[in-house]
């Protein structure tokens, strides 16, 4: 069989088994023709058991309008703000601290995130959590 020509890849992000054909799924996949529903379903079949959280998508869309995806870890500040236990974060990072999170907490993102970040190891992975951490307006305790 020959290999399949790609046409385009297509990154969204998408609360875990709530997708829809509305917006933002219909509006980045309607123009390349593919068949909406049909990512909807396969996506909120694979990420039921993690609903509410937002998941990013990475829809590698072929030639002959079929389409596979990958998905990716949630956002750190996401996971951070879930830790805290926070709605937002800091709207003035650097001057208000609006929560704390703990290191085990860093450590534990660290492990989530580690396959999508560009460390070698979780040390590594766990400055750019802290880092993230301080420009939520998080403490690191």
């Amino acid at each position: 069989m020959a290999k399949k020509k790609l046409a385009a890849i297509v990154k969204i992000q998408i609360p875990a088994g709530k997708a829809t054909p509305a917006p933002p799924v219909g509006t980045a996949l309607g123009p390349h023709g593919i068949a909406i529903m049909d990512f909807v379903k396969q996506y909120n079949a694979a990420t039921e058991a993690q609903a509410g959280t937002i998941i990013p998508v990475e829809i590698s869309i072929f030639e002959d309008r079929s389409f596979t995806f990958i998905l990716k870890t949630p956002p750190t500040p996401v996971l951070l703000r879930q830790k805290a236990g926070l709605e937002k974060a800091s709207s003035t990072p650097g001057k208000t601290v609006v929560g704390s999170v703990t290191e085990a907490d860093i450590e534990e993102v660290a492990k989530i995130k580690m396959p999508d970040l560009n460390a070698y190891d979780l040390e590594a992975a766990k400055q750019q959590v802290r880092g993230t951490a301080r420009s939520m307006g998080l403490k690191v305790v």
